[in-house]
């Protein structure tokens, strides 16, 4: 299962997340209402867990742009407001469910996977597949035309992250904020080291390479 949190508050966000990943959930944080769309139009998620009071673009004009789109992604709206009037417009422009800060982590859990079972998302969905590569997010294997691969946690979480942005760019910052879940400081490798050790494992016998590098801007798989 994997969750968009858009919040801007850095803290709250990397909280919700941390929490989220011990319920079962993989989630991508993003910081800013203007980065929402690219982040809902980049990729499948299985709900949204949104901001009202965002920078740039508030959650409701996001929410409503969602579903102008004919987006049916289940979204939980976080607000600071706790009126009658906030809650009825978020839902009126197309919110499944709201949540007033300051929050329980353990209720916005609940809210989440009670809307995630309304929204009927398959759960038996756990097979990633690029091309001749395939991950078992339940098994936490890989496989390459037919040969198991060994993955280590954190080679796992990374392909995990590449596999379920296939043909994204993903620069390493934003592999070291997902993964590790602290900001990107400029001058580690561990990002590098890591993608070295996965292109060993999975490309190193094929002509064929999966995990490419741009110049310049960070890794994508396809």
């Amino acid at each position: 299962m994997r969750l968009l949190i858009v919040e801007d508050e850095k803290q709250l966000c990397r909280n919700i997340a941390k929490y989220m990943k011990i319920e079962g959930y993989t989630s991508d944080c993003c910081f800013s209402g203007g980065d929402a769309m690219d982040y809902i139009e980049a990729a499948d998620y299985d709900a949204v867990i949104l901001d009202i009071m965002l920078p740039e673009v508030n959650g409701l004009d996001i929410l409503k742009e969602m579903r102008a789109k004919g987006r049916t992604t289940p979204v939980l709206l976080l607000t600071a407001k706790n009126t009658v009037e906030d809650k009825v417009a978020g839902l009126d422009g197309g919110a499944d469910d709201y949540l007033t800060k300051p929050f329980s982590l353990e209720e916005l859990a609940a809210r989440v996977r009670v809307m995630i079972r309304r929204g009927g998302v398959d759960r038996d969905d756990h097979i990633l597949k690029v091309g001749p590569l395939s991950l078992n997010t339940k098994s936490k294997m890989a496989n390459r035309d037919g040969r198991e691969i060994v993955l280590t946690a954190k080679e796992y979480a990374i392909l995990e992250y590449l596999m379920h942005n296939k043909g994204m760019i993903l620069s390493r910052e934003k592999i070291e904020e997902h993964i590790w879940n602290y900001d990107y400081e400029g001058s580690s490798n561990i990002v590098d080291v890591y993608i070295r050790t996965l292109r060993r494992k999975i490309d190193a016998d094929y002509d064929e390479k999966l995990i490419q590098t741009v110049k310049g801007m960070g890794y994508v798989i396809k």
